[in-house]
């Protein structure tokens, strides 16, 4: 219950659900868990249906994924969205004492966790674009997401890490910094994997 409360707050009124997330006496165990294993699911599931059932244009032709190796694919998707929001919020935890952050340990982690997890939830909604993978659709909705998520994350750090906003700010600048290198280090990852044999195998 708690996870749709927040997940719906952060759309209808984000400042006020930011204050409720701060307020909200949990572990970073905790709000990882209650949220990122179930939200990763969108992606992974909504991906397999588009690419095997719906199919996706490749070269001028409608191209689908045989099932085995698309079911492949979501499996190592899933883990890799999982690790990569749980490393995003180890890497704010991280520089949250450079940047001047209060409270104790457990506190500044828990934050960082659920920082990272709130601002990743639009494009995690937004996954669900994939059942119907057109490219142009998927660019738009992935841009629109990704660009309030931005926002939410320069709207939650003033908030949840209770900072002033010229230090906040810079420290916002700092995890999408982190966040696009992750990004760049997921696409060569998925080269490598490719070249190795992990890699899509399509239906003739």
């Amino acid at each position: 219950m708690r996870l749709l409360s927040h997940t719906i707050g952060i759309f209808t009124h984000p400042d006020k659900e930011w204050k409720a997330i701060r307020a909200d006496h949990l572990s970073f165990a905790q709000v990882f868990f209650s949220h990122v294993p179930i939200l990763a699911l969108i992606p992974t599931i909504a991906g397999y249906i588009g690419v095997t059932y719906v199919g996706f244009e490749l070269g001028g032709h409608l191209t689908k994924l045989t099932p085995q190796s698309a079911a492949l694919l979501a499996v190592v998707t899933y883990f890799a969205i999982v690790l990569g929001v749980y490393l995003l919020g180890e890497f704010i935890n991280w520089m949250a004492k450079s940047y001047g952050v209060e409270g104790d340990e457990p506190r500044r982690h828990y934050e960082g966790t659920a920082l990272a997890v709130f601002v990743t939830t639009p494009i995690f909604l937004a996954s669900f674009v994939l059942i119907y993978p057109h490219l142009w659709l998927t660019v738009i909705v992935f841009g629109l997401a990704g660009t309030y998520s931005i926002y939410l994350l320069f709207e939650g750090i003033p908030i949840l890490m209770n900072m002033n906003k010229e230090r906040a700010f810079l420290y916002a600048c700092a995890v999408v910094t982190v966040a696009l290198v992750m990004m760049v280090t997921v696409m060569i990852g998925s080269v490598i994997l490719w070249s190795i044999g992990i890699g899509p195998v399509y239906q003739h």
